[in-house]
Formats: C-alpha cells, structure tokens, sequence
C-alpha cells in the first residue's frame, strides 16, 4: 500500500547479494513510482534512476540542470513504492566533494540502495554523445572517496562511473576503473563500452561488480542478458527504455485524435481502468479501514 513491507537497510542488504551471486541483475530505469510497479510486477531484480531520465521529464537536456533536491525527491518516491532495490544516478555529485557527501547521505535518508557518481567535468552531457570532457585522476578519486566517507550505512552502493572510454580510449579507462576502486568503489560503471570484449576487459581488470548501460541509439549494442552474464557483468541497466516507450505511445495517441476526433483507435493499446486500479492497490486501500473509506472497483 502507501510504503514498500521492506526498509531500506534490508533493500540496500538484497542489493549487495544479489551482485554476489554471479548472476546478471535486471534494473529497467524508472521514473515513477507507478512505472516501478510494473517492473517489480514483471519479475526484475531491481529498479534504475536515469538523472537523464528526470532531468528530460522536467523537459530539460541531461546537461546537469537537475538539482539534487530534485532527484532525490523523485528517487524517493520510487524507492518509497517498491520491496526492489533502487539505484540512483548522482551525476557528476552536484558539486565539489562536500557537495558528494551531502548527496550520499540525501539517497540514503530517500531509502535509496546505493547510486553512482561519475568522471565526467560539470556539467555533463549524456555519456552516448560526442564531445564530452572528464576531470583528472585526483578531482575523479575525491569524490568517490567523499562519498565513501560520508555513508552511515555499509551496504549503500557506491557505484563509480567512468566516461574515459569515449574520451582517451579503452587502456586509459582500464587504469581510470582501477583507481576509483583504489578510492574505495563498491562497484564500477564503464560508459559506452564498444563491444563484450571491453566488458571482459574490464571484468578482468577489477575485482569489483562491473555495470552495463543498454541504452537504445547509444555506442553500445543492445547485448542479450545472456551475453552480458558471459564476460562477468553483474547488473544491465535500461535507463530510457521505458520513456522513450511511453512517450512513443503518448505521441501516437495524440496524433490519432488530431487524424480521428476521438481516441477510440488507440484504446485497445492503453491500460485499462481495472488495471490502472490493480496497479495503485485500489483494493488495499479498500481493505485497510473500510469504516473510513469505502468504494466499488468497476469491473
């Protein structure tokens, strides 16, 4: 109903074992909490917060415009809803060191499981597009160490990212994923890799859960779950799948009543009113305190 039946230390808990158990964890990116409800329905091991995602929802580009007030306000009402473990996107920490322990300790009072902060120079751009810049080593390392200093709690996820790949290239982001780990990375995220051989390359060079990005129009192909698990990766994400779906059937339904008058062609695609209740736990709500407030669900 109203709050997931698990806290967030038990959440952030299954995260950490279920990157220990070998297998390739599934995060489709959420950005509502009721879309979180069709992931954790679905079966999926977890849910994703693209800081892409809510900044283009705000109709903002993902230059690093959204604020973390923002994110972690929409984080948390994702990670309030779902029995899964949440990860959030952090960019590059919303400002200097400090500003990352700040950060990491908002996602941890939001219910958050963990997040990942990356190497990119503020402010960012999406790590699919050309052009992009990194900061050096040290300013790289200091946030992961803040971050790391400033969590209470062990378990939250401290993901690093690392955009060296589309900038100086593989080796240079071998070295750059090592360091992070050196810095005190629970786990590493290398953006826009070309192919499973530099997934296995990364596998091979840190002993730490390896995430991969299959983002649709990106560097990277969309690999198969299946082809992921075989070169070590431990979680595929799918930040924008579900908005681009959405937006795709928003802007195809309002085409049809610009052509039609009415939506009645687009109908049989939508979810239904049963549905749409089932989802929100209309019959929860029902069964909780039905002297306070009772009602019929339509068929």
């Amino acid at each position: 109903m109203l709050f997931s039946n698990l806290t967030a230390e038990a959440k952030r808990l299954s995260l950490q074992r279920m990157l220990a158990s070998g297998a390739t964890a599934r995060f489709p990116g959420s950005f509502t909490p009721i879309s979180t409800r069709l992931i954790e329905e679905q079966g999926f091991e977890g849910v994703y917060i693209s800081g892409g995602v809510l900044a283009n929802e705000l109709g903002f580009p993902d230059i690093g415009l959204t604020a973390l007030p923002e994110v972690a306000g929409r984080a948390g009402q994702i990670a309030r809803i779902t029995d899964l473990p949440a990860i959030v996107d952090a960019d590059t920490g919303f400002g200097e060191p400090m500003n990352v322990a700040r950060t990491i300790q908002e996602f941890e009072n939001a219910g958050l499981a963990g997040c990942h902060i990356e190497d990119q120079v503020n402010p960012k751009r999406c790590g699919h597009l050309d052009g992009k810049s990194v900061v050096d080593l040290l300013t790289a390392t200091q946030r992961i160490r803040a971050a790391v200093q400033a969590r209470r709690d062990p378990n939250f996820l401290i993901m690093a990212r690392t955009d060296v790949r589309g900038v100086n290239g593989m080796d240079a982001a071998v070295d750059r994923a090592k360091a992070l780990v050196d810095a005190g990375a629970d786990a590493i995220f290398p953006e826009a890799m070309a192919d499973l051989s530099e997934f296995e390359a990364m596998r091979a060079a840190v002993d730490v859960p390896i995430v991969a990005n299959m983002t649709e129009f990106g560097k990277s192909a969309l690999f198969t779950v299946d082809q992921l698990q075989t070169t070590g990766v431990n979680m595929v994400i799918y930040p924008v799948t579900l908005l681009r779906a959405s937006l795709g059937a928003m802007e195809r339904t309002l085409q049809t009543i610009q052509r039609n008058g009415t939506q009645e062609e687009s109908v049989p695609a939508m979810l239904t009113r049963s549905r749409l209740y089932d989802l929100v736990d209309y019959e929860g709500y029902n069964r909780f305190d039905s002297t306070v407030f009772r009602f019929e669900i339509p068929a």
